[in-house]
């Protein structure tokens, strides 16, 4: 055997022992981490039951915090607030008993379990404060473990209502791939995506857009979802004797295909459709691996009529999506009128200025 042959055998073996070494490190984690969840959820059950049963008060609270740092110095989690927060904790969770599993019989329930112990305590803590709907909350632990969320990014998700926007959009998923694929692609995109995190304000050309979106590309990345990899702006293909520049190119890691990303400035226009389904069909045949799924196309613009969105991709062959973007979010109605004019910020800083004037007098 040759000394290639040799270093190819290690390196597939260095490989092979490298990912039982990750897959331990995870599974360890994942245990302690439920271990924790469940630990919690005991001391939540205790101290309410203690409350109802002999009366004690908040201060029980206090005392087990300073009583327990004292016994366990070493050992963090246990503040005042966080104590609370376990019989917070324990109050929303007892009716599927998180501390006896898995005994539950009912299967509903042992998932609603599982899910409850995978998921991290400060996600878990972010759930409880922010969503009362309890089959959403459930919702939101399946998406954290499917993506890995961390927790600033479930609380970005809860804040932006990912519920009602994924999954959203208009395309022709359905007719151009096969069932078990145009499921997952049509939830891998939502309708609107929101570009609340840009500082670009009308009136704006497309490429202003553009370039806003690349300057922010971490947080872009972040709402467009997970699996998506960032390959170019302004991509150039080769068609015959002219070139053509896809506005924003990436690959989809879980999809295992590209995305030809083109914004659109005002509202939805039929012959944009077009235009994509031929990016898509040239980055087929042009930038594609052979084992590589369709291309897919995403339309984003500011404004669309559905009935035309449809219209237009009726006759599409390549798999495209239409979406609307937002740059911030719409104030509530109830709260436009509470907002102070530039007339009434003028007249405090003229009021502020005269105070100011008559305290140094």
């Amino acid at each position: 055997m040759n000394d290639m042959q040799t270093q190819n055998d290690y390196n597939s073996f260095l490989a092979e022992i490298k990912q039982q070494i990750k897959s331990s490190q995870i599974r360890a984690i994942n245990s302690v981490n439920k271990e924790m969840i469940l630990l919690y959820f005991r001391i939540g059950k205790n101290i309410n039951q203690k409350q109802k049963e002999l009366g004690w008060g908040a201060k029980v609270i206090d005392n087990l915090s300073h009583d327990i740092k004292s016994a366990f110095p070493e050992l963090g989690g246990f503040s005042v607030r966080n104590i609370k927060l376990m019989v917070q904790f324990y109050r929303e969770y007892e009716t599927i008993e998180i501390g006896q599993l898995p005994v539950a019989q009912n299967e509903s329930v042992q998932n609603r379990q599982l899910l409850v112990a995978q998921i991290p305590w400060a996600h878990n803590i972010v759930l409880i404060q922010k969503i009362k709907d309890i089959d959403l909350r459930y919702w939101y632990m399946q998406k954290t473990l499917e993506h890995g969320w961390s927790r600033d990014v479930l609380a970005l998700m809860v804040q932006s209502q990912l519920h009602k926007r994924e999954g959203k959009l208009i395309s022709n998923f359905k007719n151009i791939l096969a069932p078990q694929e145009s499921d997952l692609v049509q939830q891998s995109f939502k309708d609107p995506y929101l570009f609340d995190f840009l500082t670009i304000a009308e009136p704006f050309l497309e490429r202003e857009l553009e370039s806003n979106l690349i300057k922010h590309m971490e947080k872009f990345l972040i709402e467009l979802g997970s699996g998506f990899a960032f390959v170019g702006r302004q991509y150039k293909l080769e068609v015959g004797d002219d070139d053509f520049y896809i506005d924003l190119l990436f690959y989809h890691l879980k999809l295992r295909c590209y995305v030809v990303v083109e914004l659109k400035k005002g509202k939805f226009k039929p012959e944009y459709s077009g235009q994509v389904n031929f990016y898509c069909s040239a980055v087929d045949e042009i930038l594609a691996h052979k084992e590589d799924k369709p291309t897919i196309g995403l339309i984003l613009c500011q404004e669309k009529n559905e009935i035309v969105a449809e219209y237009s991709l009726r006759n599409m062959s390549q798999p495209i999506g239409i979406s609307e973007y937002e740059l911030t979010e719409v104030l509530p109605k109830e709260f436009e009128s509470s907002l102070p004019t530039i007339e009434m910020i003028e007249n405090e800083l003229k009021q502020s200025l005269n105070t100011t004037e008559k305290t140094d007098d």
